[in-house]
């Protein structure tokens, strides 16, 4: 094929840049094309902190960055405005990423070396319109599960009354073409909270990048299905990328930044490009010194702070568990009192910010209670750790059914505000590390699991397949 130039463009969330990374290095790797990554000034300026200027491009190995503005150059926080501030980001994030991001493209086609093809990942939607009006073919990357692409596919082509209808009833099953019957409550956050204005503002991008998938049919002249590139894993969601014959679902999954190179498919693992400094204490020499699946491993993620409510019931759950503990608490969501008291007890550690894949990874962890993040979610099955799944809004209360759906763990259940208390963190603990048969079970079906992603990434494997698949279709589709 003639060489590509792909310009990947992401929203400036960890969440969003670490599967675009992952992406964009496997199709330099497979192709040797240009490929470049384009996020926000915000985000950019984090990843590459020595810069002279915020915006400076950066050439890192096979990968350009060229950053894009979104109006928050110093960054911006969603849930700190209420709706009314959340709308305005979305007002200002559409309004000048469409100026600057069509600065991008100037910017590639004035030095000789114009983007052939745009991968927008979610939120990402007017960067797609750019494109189009522009003539570039794009290509839409879905960064969460295909069962979430499904879900909100069906959702908004038929099933919106009927989920609104019934939002108030948790248990009520909503059976949505080619996936299983499930409840209101494994449905996203954004279907049933319709008076938070944030929430409502976050969807609005979702529905948007959705909706670009009919308007790239409709703009065909074959009316081919649009491609979608999905951060899964082929085996985890076989039966799911089959029931939607309207889409051409490819998945390239897992887009994990740390295991990209691993599995026998060449190359070494790309630097760590994180916006948040990793804590300075040893945690991995802590880990080493632990005995195998000892360790209780925390995280809620990059982006929701965590309630001082829940920081305190955690902080006593891990010490009354008696179990050692790594618990990730941002500086961004630390109290200054430190919820109560020094969050870590005796025998446990508490750190900023941490290579989580290495850690998933340490023979001593034995459990991962996440806030099961799509990321954290694909690393933790990547990784063979079983799950105590804790989700709090947005596409985590679906991934937490596709933990237990799996068999790799169990999902908490929360109080009204979301929070896991005490007795309820040491239930769970137990269901997952203990002597008893269901935590055997879960431990026996995570280590398959991973056999199956390590299959998958492994030379010739599905992943492969699956990329091969693509660049042979935008072959075809230029040709």
């Amino acid at each position: 094929m003639a060489r590509e130039h792909f310009l990947v463009v992401a929203f400036p969330g960890q969440g969003h840049i670490n599967p675009a990374r992952a992406l964009a290095a496997r199709l330099a790797r497979a192709t040797g094309a240009r490929v470049t990554l384009s996020a926000a000034v915000s985000a950019h300026r984090l990843m590459f902190p020595s810069l002279g200027a915020p915006d400076e491009e950066v050439h890192d190995g096979a990968i350009s960055y060229v950053p894009y503005s979104d109006g928050y150059d110093s960054g911006f926080s969603l849930f700190s405005g209420g709706g009314d501030g959340a709308w305005g980001h979305v007002e200002t994030f559409e309004r000048v990423g469409r100026e600057t991001f069509t600065g991008v493209l100037d910017r590639l086609d004035a030095r000789g070396e114009p983007a052939t093809r745009v991968i927008h990942a979610i939120g990402m939607y007017w960067a797609a319109e750019v494109a189009r009006e522009r003539g570039v073919p794009c290509v839409q990357y879905w960064i969460q599960p295909a069962t979430m692409l499904a879900v909100y596919y069906h959702y908004l082509h038929g099933y919106e009354e009927l989920v609104t209808e019934h939002a108030a009833e948790p248990e009520f099953a909503v059976t949505m073409p080619g996936l299983p019957p499930m409840a209101i409550r494994d449905l996203p956050s954004f279907f049933t909270n319709k008076t938070d204005g944030t929430l409502a503002a976050l969807f609005f991008g979702i529905r948007r990048t959705v909706q670009q998938l009919d308007i790239e049919r409709s703009s065909s002249k074959t009316r081919a299905k649009p491609m979608v590139l999905v951060n899964t894993v082929e085996a985890l969601e076989a039966s799911v990328i089959t029931s939607l014959p309207e889409l051409d679902i490819i998945p390239v999954g897992p887009a994990v930044v740390s295991l990209v190179g691993d599995g026998g498919n060449g190359g070494a693992p790309i630097a760590a490009r994180d916006l948040y400094k990793h804590d300075e204490k040893d945690y991995m020499e802590w880990l080493d010194t632990k005995p195998t699946r000892s360790v209780v491993y925390v995280s809620f993620g990059s982006m929701s702070a965590v309630s001082k409510r829940q920081k305190e019931e955690m902080r006593r759950g891990l010490a009354a568990s008696g179990r050692p503990y790594l618990w990730v608490v941002r500086k961004d969501s630390r109290d200054s009192d430190a919820a109560g008291g020094d969050l870590a007890a005796e025998q446990g550690m508490v750190v900023e910010w941490c290579d989580q894949v290495r850690v998933l990874s340490h023979p001593a962890v034995g459990c991962f209670v996440t806030h099961c993040g799509w990321n954290s979610t694909l690393e933790s099955v990547s990784c063979g750790t079983p799950v105590v799944a804790v989700p709090q809004w947005s596409d985590q209360d679906t991934n937490a059914r596709l933990v237990v759906e799996w068999g790799v763990g169990v999902r908490a259940t929360v109080a009204a505000d979301r929070v896991l208390e005490v007795e309820e963190l040491i239930r769970s603990l137990g269901m997952v590390m203990g002597d008893s048969e269901k935590a055997a079970a879960i431990r026996t079906s995570s280590a398959t699991w991973k056999a199956k992603v390590q299959e998958a990434m492994a030379k010739g494997g599905s992943l492969d397949q699956n990329l091969n698949s693509f660049l042979n279709k935008i072959a075809h589709d230029a040709a």
